[in-house]
């Protein structure tokens, strides 16, 4: 079997006070922006750093865990914000907008916070998590199948919700976590409350929305290993004094002060199937949802089908072939009581949105992609993405979901009628240096089409690059 598709080095042993575990991280990174050219600056530099630092203790009958953050941002662009539709030009200016337009800004916070109760009732797998914690959908088994573990950790976690890893402050929920495990089948269920953060880097408030989830996985198959998932959430958020992003025109959205009820009902297979061809995978994730946008009825869904091919070829690289489509629906009238955008609710879009000026709302994407593995510590990946908007009568979407509470949490730009967005290719490699340290380059060049064209008429095509160094203790 070939080996996973991130760089990866030995873990190393933590640091131990006793019985206590101390570990910690301490992430840079370097973003260059070249944002799509219109009425402010689209192009700067600026450093993002996070600092975290933990201790914890694992007994038999509980484990528990205390994490803080220090996320630190330096040189944020004061003059990256247009009026109108042009907007914030990237993640330097959604910073610098978050924190009270500053050009810097610092704070120490409470990132995780949680005891773990395991064997409740002597029964064995069962266990009962309570406090401040990160979460990610789709993460709630990790599969003996080192292909179909990958799979799940980079085509199928995150997509509704996420901690934003990315980001330089992320995002936290504050509840409670029950789940069951058994050899072939795991049930979990989320009952929580998002906290700040992701570009606000105060991050100890929580948000006044609930999140409910629950997920059934089961695991089928040993040589051509299998996974199912079955789930379902509930998402409400109850803010008041905030206008809601969709395409009615802005003087219906600010009357709207009606609450949004979400339920969203899905699943995933994933496949393994080993062949004298080399490894062939193929994956399928779909969601439908319904509830209340505001005073509308919700009626939205999506759907991702994906496949890939390992041939036993140029061994010395390991190439690993995937390719695939996505969809999130749009709305098609602004007028007739229905919002049919699919809502993606607190997602990671950047794990499938490397240059995240996109989500997975009202969008088409018809991907590929190519993996090479020269060895476990090196992966370079390279992406081509076509891109455009299901419906072209609402919105180009981008965002994570709510990070404060009178922020929405998702941007719209019109599409002007249009649906052509973009054509992204991008190439990253990561470099594992050792147990404690590895590296990351990331490139991407967006070709903007008639979306693009409409909103930004001084340059349609955008860059975005970094350079992100990681150390671990």
């Amino acid at each position: 079997m070939l080996p996973p598709a991130a760089a990866q080095a030995p873990a190393s042993e933590p640091v131990r006070i006793g019985d206590v575990a101390v570990s910690g991280s301490f992430r840079t990174r370097i973003e260059s922006w070249d944002w799509f050219q219109g009425d402010a600056n689209n192009r700067y530099t600026f450093p993002g750093s996070i600092l975290r630092l933990s201790l914890s203790e694992s007994r038999n009958a509980f484990d528990w865990q205390l994490e803080f953050a220090v996320p630190l941002l330096l040189g944020l662009p004061n003059d990256a914000v247009a009026t109108g539709a042009q907007g914030q030009f990237g993640f330097g200016a959604s910073y610098y907008v978050a924190n009270g337009r500053s050009t810097s800004a610092a704070m120490l916070f409470a990132k995780q916070g949680f005891v773990r109760f395991k064997e409740l009732g002597g029964i064995g797998g069962q266990s009962l998590k309570l406090g401040r914690m990160e979460f990610i959908d789709g993460t709630e088994v990790t599969p003996k199948n080192a292909t179909l573990a990958v799979l799940k950790r980079d085509r199928i976690a995150h997509r509704l919700l996420g901690n934003v890893g990315f980001s330089d402050v992320g995002r936290s929920f504050d509840g409670v976590v029950y789940a069951i495990n058994r050899s072939r089948l795991n049930f979990t269920f989320l009952g929580a409350r998002p906290t700040r953060g992701v570009y606000q880097v105060d991050g100890w408030g929580e948000l006044n929305a609930n999140v409910f989830y629950g997920a059934l996985t089961g695991q089928v198959g040993k040589q051509n290993a299998g996974e199912w998932r079955l789930f379902g959430l509930g998402y409400s958020d109850y803010r008041d004094n905030v206008v809601k992003v969709d395409n009615r025109p802005l003087a219906v959205r600010t009357t709207d002060a009606g609450h949004i009820n979400i339920g969203t009902y899905g699943g995933h297979y994933l496949q393994a199937i080993q062949s004298p061809a080399g490894s062939i995978d193929l994956l399928a994730w779909g969601a439908l949802q319904n509830g209340s946008w505001g005073r509308l009825a919700q009626r939205a869904g999506a759907f991702a089908a994906e496949a890939g091919w390992q041939p036993p070829i140029l061994r010395a690289v390991k190439p690993w072939l995937r390719g695939g489509y996505s969809y999130g629906s749009g709305d098609k009238d602004a007028a007739d009581g229905t919002h049919g955008t699919f809502f993606q609710v607190l997602p990671t879009p950047r794990m499938y949105a490397r240059f995240p000026f996109y989500n997975m709302m009202n969008n088409h994407d018809v991907f590929g992609e190519l993996v090479l593995r020269p060895s476990k510590a090196v992966t370079v990946r390279s992406d081509v993405h076509s891109l455009s908007l299901a419906n072209r009568n609402d919105l180009w979407y981008s965002g994570n979901g709510m990070f404060q509470p009178w922020t929405f949490g998702y941007t719209g730009r019109p599409s002007n009628g249009q649906t052509g967005l973009a054509t992204l290719y991008d190439i990253s490699t990561d470099y594992a240096v050792n147990p404690h340290f590895s590296l990351t380059v990331y490139y991407g060049h967006a070709a903007g089409k008639q979306v693009m064209q409409s909103i930004y008429p001084n340059g349609k095509n955008g860059n975005f690059g970094y350079l992100e160094l990681m150390f671990r203790l």
